[in-house]
């Protein structure tokens, strides 16, 4: 049951952005130029970072329809995403990407425990100062979504198919795009006075 009247019929952050959409404008976007916009890294491994935070911060809306549009990104390998979630060090994954998921897990932890030597190892296995950045930044910015969708307590409803199906639409037209469908529309849209997303 969610702490405040949320919209019916929508789940985990899709309700809480549907309810206040002048903040879910920022937040689509944040999410769309972190996780799909020019990068050296893949929008599967950024996908896979954004999954591997959620399951450490145990938020089961967010890994699991991330997992899903990793999953959809990366050849419907739903494997490789639950083996990253487990123990991304055995997984067929980059070394890389492991020493990105390893600094991933220390900003979970907290920003501080990210040390030189993570960085020194993630630059050993070629990653540059952009993918060490926007890796830290994924951390931080999931812990953000992951607490917004829990805190608010969200419906998180335990039916793969339906984040399958989400995963695969939000892989194919982007967060902004895929989130049009909820989001009210017009010069009231953006304004929190005049709508509260429940109208």
């Amino acid at each position: 049951m969610p702490h405040i009247d949320l919209p019916e019929g929508l789940h985990g952050i899709r309700s809480a952005m549907a309810f206040r959409p002048h903040t879910a404008k920022p937040l689509n976007e944040l999410a769309e130029a972190l996780l799909r916009g020019p990068s050296t890294l893949s929008p599967g491994e950024r996908e896979l970072i954004a999954t591997y935070v959620s399951s450490l911060n145990d938020c089961y809306y967010c890994q699991t329809i991330h997992g899903a549009i990793a999953a959809a990104n990366l050849n419907d390998d739903e494997e490789l995403v639950k083996r990253v979630k487990h123990d991304f060090q055995h997984a067929d994954i980059s070394d890389k990407l492991k020493a990105l998921l390893a600094i991933a897990a220390k900003v979970q932890k907290g920003g501080k425990h990210v040390t030189p030597k993570d960085i020194a190892q993630a630059r050993q296995h070629g990653a540059t100062d952009l993918e060490i950045h926007d890796a830290v930044l994924i951390a931080a910015a999931f812990c953000m979504y992951n607490r917004y969708v829990d805190g608010l307590g969200t419906t998180q409803p335990e039916d793969e198919a339906m984040y399958r199906e989400r995963g695969k639409k939000v892989a194919r037209e982007g967060y902004v795009a895929a989130s049009q469908g909820y989001l009210p529309k017009g010069p009231d849209a953006s304004t929190p006075e005049t709508n509260d997303g429940r109208s």
